[in-house]
């Protein structure tokens, strides 16, 4: 078993970022997030704690993932969707968010553990790949009339 200070190394030097919230009403508020956190977002934990992290989302509240989410929630279950964020900057992120439910020993939902990976790089080119089949496809279709042209 490890230690409470070697657990706190572990999550400081994450590269994702790493959060946990504890349910207030309808709010998942954060109590915690690690540097990993605010180095994606550009957030500093006084402008990030005891928020809502829905506030990442900005105005941009109806993406399929989110529907997914919240059912999870609902459910009290883990979940993983790629949604779109937004840093405080403003920029967009494709942010992999993993949601975790915690229980404690009388099987209450007591917090969930957020884990946020930015995948950016890997959306916009699974986007740019579908453009060029999209492309692609155009093309052949082209060149298959003017071969049935006489």
């Amino acid at each position: 078993m490890i230690n409470a200070q070697l657990l706190q190394l572990v999550i400081d030097a994450s590269n994702d970022g790493i959060v946990v919230a504890e349910q207030e009403g309808d709010d998942h508020i954060l109590i915690y997030a690690n540097p990993a956190f605010e180095r994606l977002t550009g957030y500093c934990n006084d402008e990030i704690l005891y928020r809502d992290c829905r506030f990442l989302q900005g105005d941009d509240r109806e993406q399929p993932g989110l529907a997914i989410i919240r059912q999870a929630v609902k459910d009290r279950r883990p979940c993983r969707q790629i949604i779109r964020n937004y840093r405080k900057d403003g920029s967009l992120f494709w942010n992999e968010l993993s949601i975790t439910p915690l229980f404690n020993d009388a099987d209450q939902l007591t917090y969930y553990i957020g884990i946020q990976k930015d995948v950016t790089e890997q959306v916009q080119a699974q986007q740019r790949v579908e453009q060029l089949e999209v492309q692609l496809a155009g093309l052949q279709a082209e060149l298959a009339l003017l071969r049935a042209q006489p």
